[in-house]
């Protein structure tokens, strides 16, 4: 029967009409039988993205911020690339065997000749856990070498196994070393000659010291409290003392000015920029180590960032935030409270690898306001810092993305833990044998209190670090944009003071070193210190056991790759604060008398006393 014009669209109409599952459709003998029609689907992608965020998050909640597919993958990963490599199984083997020989022998000699008996193997230099006396006699000497040999039998199964990536070997080998340190005879008071000794001449005294210093930590820990001892560093009473105004406020920052400790001051202004991960008296703790109050003594008129610290209302702030409502609203500041003066400027860790953008973007728009850049302890290309990216990988970010977002924002006792697991026989194990099992309390210092004064960070900000510049090296790579334009280090047109620390896990040396192949060459002063992230950072004079390397490239010489610049750069003892000082002061105009504090007639009127209000947000 044909259809004619008229009743085709209602007809269309019929066939295509949704139908429920339950009904029958109408079917003339030999017709087709038709397609049902489902309704639309609620899962659409961004529904399901929603409850993998939520179920992440919930995850996260009990791991800590870490992803718990992360380490087993990567175990599987080596296992299975393991067994499909006998060459690597009949190495290893070798190894274990002459290793055991190696034990073997070592064990006959010391039981015959035990004081010429030299041992089967060193500790690592900053292994300290078997350096007491009692570790040299029978039988804790042989834990001690089979211990040592073991891990260092671990170390060859981790590292050598092919076809293994670089980031999935660094992440077994960190796993192997955490377990390996778990289990350390020198962690346990039946195999640790020290707490052996201790207990029999204390009466087991140090036992029940250690039993109440683990019941005070406990208590203090479930009810969300700092340390015992921490209450005696406040800040503007003990520590971020030095003296000075609030001289301006926005929603993400107050800027400090310090008052003039010299009757002459020199011209140029220094601006720091901290990390906004910490409170910022990092820079300023007790008179005797404060980095400010040195600085003001030593006629520099000194501005601080002091960040504000962000709640879950702050999460859509992000880098843009940070670097124009921080450092370029700063530098507005500074340059209205000091018209017609440039800025020297230094940027600490997180603090430093935003200043050196912000300079970068300066450089680019020809913008000649800033004097000097220093950079301390921050890195600039993310292409090698070290051990702190086992957390930062595509999975593990893509996980703390969904805890951010879930909250808000991410507390840095997330980010505290990986440190301390970095380090974990100074941090962890050293001291749970020095307070549990010895009974002695390390005394309190202001540097510990201030690790312990944490702040968050806003999820967008964060996510975008993390990703911009950790997973994609954007700034290294050029591809770093700032108003919608590239930036790149070489675009910095002025002086560059860079500081790495030795033993530093958060920034290590080497990585910071690479400004020398981001800047122009002639503008770097690279300077090595003693220490680590921060005690190598805050070494004031006097500061004993301080020693530090300094060198300026000459503006044709060749580079050095920073193994050989450690070996032929000259050694100088003590703190590497006067060499800084002295390199300011040379980049610095002729002494002038003090400025005023802020500048109420340009809009800066001192708003408070230092340390302002920001620093106690909690």
């Amino acid at each position: 029967m044909s259809v004619n014009s008229e009743t085709k669209p209602a007809a269309l109409a019929e066939t295509t009409k949704p139908q429920s599952l339950s009904q029958t459709p109408q079917q003339e003998p030999g017709a087709c039988r038709p397609f049902y029609v489902l309704p639309p689907s609620q899962f659409s992608p961004q529904v399901a993205i929603t409850l993998d965020r939520m179920f992440n998050a919930f995850v996260a909640g009990f791991t800590g911020g870490t992803d718990p597919k992360v380490i087993p993958l990567a175990l599987l990963d080596w296992w299975v690339k393991l067994a499909w490599s006998p060459g690597t199984h009949a190495r290893l083997t070798e190894k274990a065997v002459r290793k055991m020989l190696r034990f073997s022998l070592y064990a006959a000699q010391s039981i015959t000749d035990p004081a010429n008996t030299p041992p089967a193997v060193l500790p690592l230099p900053q292994d300290q856990r078997f350096r007491s006396p009692g570790w040299q006699h029978w039988p804790f000497n042989l834990m001690s070498q089979s211990f040592l040999l073991t891990q260092q039998w671990w170390a060859n199964a981790t590292t050598g196994v092919p076809a293994l990536t670089k980031n999935q070997k660094d992440l077994v080998t960190f796993v192997t070393r955490q377990l390996l340190d778990l289990v350390s005879p020198s962690n346990f008071p039946h195999t640790n000659p020290e707490v052996i000794e201790t207990t029999l001449k204390e009466g087991g005294m140090n036992l029940v010291r250690g039993q109440r210093n683990w019941w005070e930590d406990w208590m203090r820990l479930s009810r969300g409290e700092k340390s015992l001892g921490s209450e005696q560093f406040k800040p503007g009473e003990q520590v971020a003392v030095t003296p000075g105004k609030v001289v301006f406020r926005n929603h993400l920052i107050e800027l400090i000015q310090y008052a003039p400790a010299t009757d002459k001051v020199h011209p140029e202004p220094l601006l720091i920029v901290p990390a906004w991960i910490m409170k910022y008296y990092i820079l300023d703790l007790s008179p005797h180590n404060s980095m400010v109050k040195y600085l003001v003594q030593q006629g520099h008129t000194v501005f601080m960032l002091s960040w504000r610290n962000p709640t879950s209302e702050d999460r859509h702030l992000g880098m843009e935030d940070y670097l124009h409502e921080g450092i370029m609203t700063a530098l507005d500041a500074v340059t209205s409270i000091q018209p017609g003066r440039q800025i020297h400027a230094a940027g600490y860790c997180l603090g430093g690898t935003l200043l050196a953008i912000a300079a970068a973007a300066l450089g680019r728009a020809c913008d000649q306001r800033l004097k000097s850049v220093s950079l301390l302890a921050a890195q600039t290309d993310f292409s090698e810092a070290g051990e702190l990216m086992l957390f930062v990988n595509e999975t593990q970010v893509s996980f703390l993305e969904s805890m951010m977002w879930d909250r808000g924002v991410l507390d840095s006792r997330h980010m505290s833990g990986a440190f301390q697991l970095l380090r974990s026989n100074d941090l962890i194990w050293s001291r749970i044998v020095r307070d549990y099992l010895l009974g002695n309390r390390q005394p309190p210092n202001d540097m510990m209190a201030w690790n312990e004064d944490q702040t968050r960070m806003p999820y967008r900000m964060h996510s975008e670090y993390l990703r911009r510049l950790f997973l994609n090296n954007d700034l290294a790579s050029g591809r770093y944009q700032v108003n919608g334009n590239p930036v790149a280090i070489s675009d910095i047109q002025v002086p560059i003071f860079a500081v790495g620390t030795e033993t530093d896990h958060v920034a290590p040396w080497k990585s910071v070193y690479k400004i020398n192949l981001l800047a122009n060459s002639r503008n770097v002063t690279f300077l090595l210190t003693s220490g680590g992230h921060n005690a190598g950072i805050i070494s004031e004079p006097g500061h004993p056991h301080r020693h530090y390397q300094m060198a300026s490239r000459p503006g044709q010489g060749i580079y050095m790759d920073p193994d050989t610049w450690q070996q032929r750069t000259t050694h100088n003892e003590g703190s590497w604060w006067p060499a800084w000082q002295k390199w300011l002061a040379a980049k610095s105009g002729d002494p002038v008398d003090p400025p005023a504090m802020g500048a109420p007639d340009a809009g800066y009127p001192p708003l408070c006393d230092a340390p302002g209000t920001y620093i106690f947000q909690k």
